[in-house]
């Protein structure tokens, strides 16, 4: 019998819909507790931080926040803050969470935000939009001849 544990759909990085929706539940309960304004550490006071997604382990254990602060400054102070924060975090997402166990917390800057603005550089840049309208106008020929 093959391994059950490594076959099938999910053996790959897919997460369970538990770990999704324990994911969320945790990203909107910092969000509160961020909004609400009560970490009291100096570099985190009057700074907006966006939380895009709380990745959990397989066995809730533990809990990656991928955050972000607004505008994109001091991004490892920001990040060295929560995660001097995390135990106190930790226990708040456990007071408003009705979960068994509540997962460690851990912080990490979200990378996306710079990928998805490279993806945007990249497709306004002069080289491609010439290879585009170049395209375009082979294709406007094509359709003359028929």
């Amino acid at each position: 019998m093959a391994n059950r544990r490594n076959s099938g759909q999910r053996a790959g990085r897919e997460r369970t819909q538990r770990q999704l929706r324990v994911g969320e539940l945790i990203r909107h309960a910092l969000v509160e507790i961020l909004m609400r304004g009560e970490l009291r550490d100096p570099d985190l006071v009057g700074v907006s931080i966006t939380i895009s997604e709380v990745r959990v382990s397989p066995d809730l254990k533990n809990a990656t926040a991928f955050v972000m602060p607004l505008g994109g400054k001091e991004v490892p102070k920001i990040v060295a803050a929560l995660k001097r924060a995390a135990p106190f975090l930790r226990r708040q997402v456990g007071a408003s969470a009705t979960m068994r166990y509540m997962p460690a917390l851990n912080f990490v800057a979200d990378e996306a935000f710079e990928e998805g603005a490279k993806i945007d550089a990249l497709l306004r840049s002069a080289e491609l939009s010439r290879d585009s309208s170049a395209a375009d106008t082979d294709d406007g020929e094509g359709d003359k001849s028929l």
